[in-house]
């Protein structure tokens, strides 16, 4: 088996409210385990299936266990990246949930068209299609 990455975690405050957002803003569900305080992400049809190139991770949802990061401060940990047909509607219906702006919506030539969000407890996460803003694809998708 390869070193593939299988499974994320996000971290959250108040869990409730990032399951809402992610849940408004991607369509991913969200289901408790029992009575502890950890919610299995599912990121949608085909995600998780371990060997399948191209189909995406399922995740979790935990409370955090600290404090939550420092609005303006580095990154610390891990981020994600989601695949969206569309940065830019994605990313200003991420502002119109709750969601602050880490980096905006910018081409990157041979790679598409990214942009980071910063969700309601302060987590950064990226959005990224291959299509760029004039319509053309990169990456050869």
């Amino acid at each position: 088996m390869s070193n593939l990455v299988v499974h994320f975690e996000i971290h959250g405050s108040d869990p409730a409210i990032l399951a809402d957002f992610y849940g408004r803003l991607l369509g991913w569900s969200f289901q408790q385990f029992g009575d502890m305080p950890y919610w299995a992400i599912d990121t949608g049809e085909e995600a998780g299936r371990q060997g399948a190139a191209g189909h995406g991770i399922n995740g979790g949802l935990t409370q955090r266990q600290g404090d939550r990061p420092a609005t303006g401060g580095p990154v610390n940990g891990a981020n994600i990246v989601v695949a969206v047909d569309d940065v830019d509607g994605t990313y200003a219906k991420g502002l119109e949930l709750g969601g602050s702006e880490a980096l905006a919506p910018a081409d990157m030539p041979g790679v598409g068209r990214l942009a980071y969000l910063h969700d309601p407890d302060g987590n950064v996460f990226g959005l990224i299609s291959p299509v760029l803003s004039d319509g053309t694809t990169a990456m050869g998708s």
